[in-house]
């Protein structure tokens, strides 16, 4: 039998924790080995476990894999998250873009140079509510399903899931117009594997604070 997945990342949320995401609500177990000095990253590029000398790595099924969309594809199409045909897949990629899209936006500013902290942070609550989720209520609202595509689940409803909470933190007053994703919301939520990710003591990762920010820098050098 094959062993669990391992992560190899910060401890923290970064481009990670959407890995942890799927990985989570498709049932499956894994390891995290946490890069915690500029040592630890060195050797694994020294060692050639970083093709592209970057992170995040995971090794699953005998391979090292890096570029977190590629990790993602591989994990949803082994545990049957994406899509049952060429169409579902092309709107889950599509969706998918969109999530991530945002999520980007929204992580960033926690690193932008305080003298655009404002204006980035205005552009992304724009960004919120008036192009992203009204195109996800949209398409609750089109279909009256369930889940994104195909009346089932998929990795796009856990990265909107995701996505969800992530605009909840930054301002919670964003979600309210938005009667379906609230709804949409609580509905994946309360799915079994995902239910327990959202629970404490998951590895499920906490917003990062000031001290973790400042240590991902000396490690990762930006």
């Amino acid at each position: 039998m094959a062993g669990k997945p391992v992560l190899h990342h910060f401890n923290a949320r970064g481009r990670m924790e959407c890995i942890r995401w799927l990985l989570a609500a498709a049932g499956v177990e894994f390891e995290e080995k946490f890069i915690q000095s500029p040592e630890d990253l060195e050797k694994l590029k020294k060692d050639g476990n970083l093709m592209f000398d970057q992170v995040p790595m995971v090794e699953i099924d005998g391979m090292k894999l890096v570029q977190t969309r590629a990790i993602l594809n591989y994990i949803a199409t082994k545990y049957d998250l994406y899509g049952k045909d060429m169409k579902e897949r092309a709107l889950i990629d599509m969706y998918s873009e969109g999530i991530l899209d945002l999520t980007e936006m929204i992580g960033q500013l926690l690193i932008c140079p305080p003298d655009q902290k404002e204006a980035k942070t205005a552009l992304a609550k724009d960004r919120t509510k008036n192009r992203y989720l009204p195109a996800f209520e949209k398409v609750l609202k089109g279909h009256g399903q369930d889940y994104l595509v195909g009346n089932r689940l998929t990795r796009v409803d856990v990265h909107l899931l995701e996505l969800l909470l992530y605009v909840e933190e930054f301002d919670a007053s964003l979600l309210t117009p938005f009667p379906l994703l609230k709804a949409f919301k609580s509905r994946i939520s309360s799915l079994p594997n995902v239910k327990k990710f959202l629970q404490p003591g998951s590895q499920r990762k906490p917003p990062l604070d000031a001290k973790q920010i400042e240590e991902a820098r000396k490690v990762f050098k930006f």
